[in-house]
């Protein structure tokens, strides 16, 4: 593969923080320049979670001036990758009707019952490749239903958060297939709107906007945006708009079946299918069957991730400790190991707030004793977090028939020696550990396959090799990793 050199920008919006970053893909490799950095979290009104979109885009913007002051007008695309579920409603006339609620909205809570009213867990998986959750897209339109939300009636569009960037940027709505395919409103096997599913809910399908699948050139920026931020009419691309799936398709294997864990606010484990796999087991094991980039099916289980620990670095910053990341490991290192066994997919580690307070009354409830000192709060939770990796890689090898030989660990936390040896000694698998920025990269290096300077994943993934150094971690089994699983199972149990 030879290049000229192509400039890609990628707008990385997370649920806790976005960037602009450009890449330039040269050579068979991938050069990576954060631009802009800026928070992002869930705003409260009225009791209820909302997403700041207008104040996300002006931080885009922002970002976009930067990318025309150091680079210049022309460069070769722009991306959007963000998380699924959320979404906003446009009308006619494309304006927004509301801000985007947070999927940690307590508007669904209970909305399960609602559903399984109308449709069995076991349909809904065998025509969305997901089973019940209660704050997916699905989830979230009937509770909005059920509330008696106007809105739903003068809506035009449903756009997901990524898509909903992408008409602000070039004018079209449109629902890229990774993103749709994680709403249950979407047809895991004809990989379409799952129109009849819709129907029987109750819900308008006049919403559904055009499906388009991963590197889909979009068109030019629109004018407006073209004047307010400097650059000029840049090609703007549906990647893989699912941020998940823009990691996994930055895994650095050779494989065609590979076990991956995209490390962040989620950990989602997981590997890349040609097919779905809609069994009753799998649906009894919590693997969904979501959308991977360029026609594949990304077969992954989720775990609440790094999110406790974020939680937990959040809280003791408001009391005046502001460890970073590394400090926080750093001190997990030389705590005793095994002090509590947490299972993570309990609900109260779903819960905003005092996270410390959770992992306590967890460890009441579960008669342990409760981490002293922040050290062991987070070697606590980075035990979980292994630990969940582990029930998930066993059951994925379970369903697929296909051990893992390697783990690969991608995005943040691939950058946390101590998780990653963990879930090296937790799984008793070798563990590779990078690139941290894979959503990043895959959101850049599919804007190349859309411009065709790539023709295929295994290219992106041949290019992400060449451009990153992997870690290596060996696995350290051991009786006490053993002793801790069968508690972790029994946690599981009584759930």
């Amino acid at each position: 593969m030879t290049y000229s050199g192509e400039r890609y920008i990628a707008l990385d919006l997370g649920a806790s923080g976005g960037r602009v970053v450009v890449g330039t893909v040269a050579e068979g490799r991938l050069q990576m320049q954060e631009i802009h950095r800026f928070p992002n979290g869930p705003v409260r009104v009225l009791g209820s979670l909302h997403w700041d979109v207008l104040r996300l885009w002006e931080e885009v913007k922002q970002g976009l001036r930067q990318v025309a002051d150091e680079y210049g007008q022309e460069l070769d695309g722009i991306g959007v990758d963000a998380w699924a579920l959320d979404f906003g409603l446009v009308d006619e006339h494309g304006e927004l009707l509301g801000l985007p609620h947070s999927y940690r909205d307590v508007r669904t809570e209970g909305i399960i019952d609602e559903l399984s009213r109308r449709v069995s867990e076991w349909d809904l998986y065998r025509q969305s490749g997901l089973g019940y959750i209660p704050f997916a897209t699905l989830g979230q339109l009937l509770a909005m239903r059920k509330q008696g939300s106007p809105a739903l009636d003068v809506a035009q569009d449903l756009l997901f958060i990524p898509n909903l960037f992408l008409f602000w940027l070039c004018g079209r709505r449109t629902a890229e297939a990774t993103i749709a395919s994680h709403s249950q409103l979407y047809d895991a096997t004809k990989r379409t709107w799952c129109i009849p599913l819709v129907e029987k809910v109750g819900l308008p399908t006049s919403l559904l906007p055009e499906i388009v699948p991963t590197a889909t050139v979009l068109g030019p920026l629109l004018p407006a945006v073209v004047e307010e931020v400097g650059l000029g009419n840049v090609p703007v691309i549906a990647t893989a708009c699912h941020d998940t799936a823009a990691a996994a398709a930055a895994v650095p294997s050779n494989a065609k079946q590979y076990t991956f864990i995209s490390s962040g606010t989620w950990s989602v484990v997981g590997t890349q299918l040609d097919e779905p796999i809609l069994t009753e087991e799998a649906l009894a094991s919590g693997f969904m069957n979501e959308g991977g980039a360029c026609n594949t099916v990304i077969f992954v289980r989720n775990s609440i991730g790094l999110w406790p620990v974020q939680e937990c670095q959040r809280q003791w910053r408001q009391e005046g400790h502001d460890w970073s990341y590394a400090q926080l490991a750093e001190m997990a290192t030389a705590a005793r190991a095994f002090g509590a066994v947490v299972d993570l997919d309990d609900p109260i580690f779903f819960r905003p707030g005092d996270m410390t307070t959770n992992i306590a009354e967890f460890c009441r409830r579960t008669d342990q004793q409760a981490p002293a000192d922040p050290g062991e709060v987070i070697r606590c939770l980075l035990e979980g977090l292994a630990l969940c990796y582990r029930k998930s890689i066993e059951n994925l090898d379970r369903v697929t028939g296909t051990p893992a030989e390697t783990i690969h660990i991608v995005g943040g936390g691939s950058k946390n020696t101590l998780l990653c040896q963990l879930a090296a000694d937790a799984t008793n698998r070798p563990v590779l550990a990078g690139p941290a920025e894979a959503t990043a990269a895959g959101t850049i290096l599919l804007q190349a396959v859309a411009r065709g300077s790539l023709t295929s994943l295994d290219q992106v993934r041949e290019v992400v090799r060449r451009s990153y150094d992997l870690v290596s971690y060996e696995p350290h089994p051991s009786n006490a990793w053993d002793e801790a699983y069968d508690t972790f199972l029994g946690l599981a149990r009584e759930k």
